[in-house]
């Protein structure tokens, strides 16, 4: 076959027939309900897991997926390859665009996801690689928000007291630590890493997705409730290390909020007061905290705007290009832009945040 002789809901039909999902949980994404069913225990009991804060009893949702452990699919599909994002060189996706929708294929991991108007589907070892199934649950709650008008961010988010704010900055800057010393301090978790930004002329809504942080052992051991992540065993290995070889260890782990914070600490919607820009540097320079006008400081923009990807397809013809940086600029004038420069203080950028939520003010 090639990629125009086979559709998206022939793909769906065939899987849903040959491998049926028969087990469902409902998870709530800050009002929007997306069912998953799925085929195997094991592969429910990992989402159960991982969405645990979100599930609820339901017989219907606004969303349907369904997830198929099985071998990996070849439909002979001709695919594009996606190019390594810079500085990469390992080629991990292609996809194709058919007659109803959209295929990804994961080229080291055998999986297949389709979407579109066909319906949503994961096919392949699903148990194995259920981190995948994970974020695509959570792009197809992305994409639902996108073509309602939100604009898509880069950013980890916390509230308290009320008020709300997204965290971003340029690689490396350390937006999701910021984000977990907050948690330290008493805030509510709203995102790790995307958020969703949708201008209700009163106030700025913002998204978070059900995703949960990855930190690095930098970030666990100076934080006393993330430390205890981190084996024993490798403990006295890390803490050996300077802070600097600390920040750039491409090793991660899982930090599960409800599991280091507790119990109702993870929401997905609140109010957005203000986005902060981390434009640090990790040198012995004073802490720079201030707020900045956005369609002043649009050099500051990119570290929050982020592309939409492989995994959304817009509703409309007029939702095909994505937002530029004035429509970007546009929305957060209508909240405040807190830009934080000089040397790296996640300390004093964290008690700044917090007077913020309290107060309104730095």
């Amino acid at each position: 076959m090639n990629k125009n002789s086979i559709t998206q809901a022939e793909i769906v039909e065939k899987y849903r027939k040959e491998f049926p999902a028969e087990k469902s949980l409902f998870i709530d994404f800050g009002g929007c309900v997306i069912e998953t069913k799925v085929n195997s225990e094991d592969l429910l009991a990992d989402l159960k897991n991982y969405f645990k804060e979100f599930l609820i009893s339901s017989t219907n949702g606004d969303i349907l997926i369904t997830a198929h452990e099985c071998p990996p699919a070849d439909f002979g599909i001709e695919y594009i390859v996606k190019q390594p994002d810079p500085g990469k060189t390992k080629i991990k996706e292609e996809h194709a665009d058919l007659a109803d929708g959209r295929v990804v294929y994961k080229r080291l991991t055998g999986m297949l996801f389709a979407f579109g108007h066909g319906g949503n589907i994961a096919i392949g070892p699903c148990v194995e690689n259920s981190n995948q199934v994970i974020n695509f649950i959570n792009n197809r709650f992305i994409e639902y928000k996108l073509n309602q008008g939100c604009l898509l961010g880069h950013a980890a988010g916390v509230i308290k007291n009320g008020r709300g704010i997204a965290i971003a900055g340029f690689s490396g800057m350390g937006k999701s630590t910021l984000a977990l010393h907050l948690m330290s301090k008493g805030t509510t978790f709203i995102s790790n890493d995307r958020v969703m930004i949708e201008d209700n002329n009163s106030e700025i809504t913002v998204y978070g997705v059900a995703k949960q942080p990855r930190i690095n052992p930098g970030t666990a051991l100076n934080n006393p409730d993330l430390a205890r992540i981190i084996a024993e065993s490798d403990k006295e290995k890390f803490l050996s290390l300077t802070q600097t070889e600390l920040w750039n260890l491409e090793h991660k782990y899982d930090a599960l909020i409800d599991e280091c914070y507790g119990k109702n600490k993870f929401i997905l919607r609140g109010p957005l007061n203000g986005l902060v820009i981390l434009n640090w540097q990790r040198n012995n320079s004073e802490t720079v905290i201030k707020i900045v006008d956005p369609i002043e400081r649009k050099d500051l923009l990119p570290a929050f705007m982020k592309n939409t990807g492989l995994f959304y397809l817009p509703d409309s013809p007029d939702k095909m290009e994505d937002p530029d940086i004035d429509n970007y600029a546009a929305i957060l004038s209508k909240t405040k832009l807190i830009e934080i420069s000089g040397g790296v203080d996640f300390d004093k950028a964290a008690d700044a945040c917090l007077k913020f939520m309290q107060l309104g003010t730095l």
